[in-house]
Formats: structure tokens, sequence, C-alpha cells
């Protein structure tokens, strides 16, 4: 596995080891040492995935404090192009965003620190995304910002939301979750 920094702190894309013969690809996702060795978060408490179809776009979620969570995530099967938002208040990136292009052929991996809104269009006829998280889900605390309204470049086309993502605040209305501190950089 090979960790490459992104220019936002604490956020990365991880390329996995991929093994290919005739049979097919075998790809390792996560490996608890590396991951400490690395100084990345390496307890996950809940995984889902999700199919969508081309054009859907979701996000931008978040989970907020005390339910805040790592996101690990990639695409088994499609193409996404997948944004995270840093939305720590007081960060030297706070409300800029940055692009990962996630695919099932590449294999690689957002690592998403807490303190981030999540979102991601998906660019192939259809996509299966994995999440693993580092909290369990509370519906409390589930919150997110409007798709639109962090001067993201999203794929054209007109993308299919649902009613929850469309009904989200505006990002600079948005409340402050988050206070970046040295210890959310990793």
């Amino acid at each position: 596995m090979k960790l490459i920094p992104t220019f936002i702190p604490g956020c990365h894309e991880i390329a996995p080891k991929i093994v290919n013969d005739i049979r097919g690809s075998f790809v390792k996702t996560f490996h608890e040492n590396w991951f400490k060795d690395n100084n990345l978060e390496s307890s996950f408490k809940e995984q889902y995935f999700s199919v969508s179809k081309k054009n859907v776009l979701r996000g931008l979620h978040f989970q907020a404090p005390p339910h805040d969570h790592v996101k690990l995530v990639y695409c088994v099967h499609g193409e996404i192009f997948d944004v995270v938002l840093d939305i720590r208040k007081g960060s030297p990136t706070y409300g800029h965003h940055h692009i990962f292009y996630l695919d099932s052929v590449k294999s690689n991996i957002a690592y998403i620190p807490r303190g981030f809104a999540h979102g991601f269009y998906v660019k192939s006829e259809f996509a299966t995304v994995v999440y693993n998280v580092s909290s369990v889900y509370n519906a409390s605390y589930d919150k997110g910002i409007h798709w639109d309204s962090a001067n993201i470049l999203w794929p054209k086309g007109s993308p299919i939301i649902s009613e929850r993502d469309e009904n989200f605040m505006a990002f600079e209305k948005s409340e402050d979750y988050f206070l970046y501190t040295n210890e959310n950089t990793l």
C-alpha cells in the first residue's frame, strides 16, 4: 500500500496493492499495522456500500461530534468523482475541497479524517461505493452541506439528488462543528 498525501492536512489517497493474474485481480484495502505505522485510524466500527446509477450525486455528508468519524471510501464497481470539503474552522484549508477520481480498476481509496464533508458523483453507468467508518451511525448527528454551495466544479449533467441532500444548508450558513487542531492533521 502507498500513502499519497493531498494538499489538505490529514486527507490522503491510498494506492492499494493489486495482484493480477489470469483469474482477475485481488486487492487489499485495509491492513491494521500499515494504518497504525502511517498514523492513520485503524479501528472501524461500521461498513456500508451504496449502489448508484449514472449522474447520481450523494452528499455532502458528515457526522457531527461526538459521533464524528474517519471514513475510508473506495469504488468496487464503476467510477466516481469523489469530493471532500474541509469544514474544520481555523484550518489553513478551511472551505477548500479535494477531488479524488475513484474507480474499480485503480482500486484507490480516499482516507477522510474527522472534520470533512464528503460526497460523490457517479460517472459510470453504475457504481458500487464502499464506506468504512470509525464510529457507529447516529441519526441525530447526521449532517450535511448543500452540494453546490462550496465552489466545487461537479461534472456536467443534471445530477440526480435526494430530497434530503437538496435541503441541506449552504456552506456559508452552516454551523461550525469542527475546530482545527494539530491533532486532527494525521
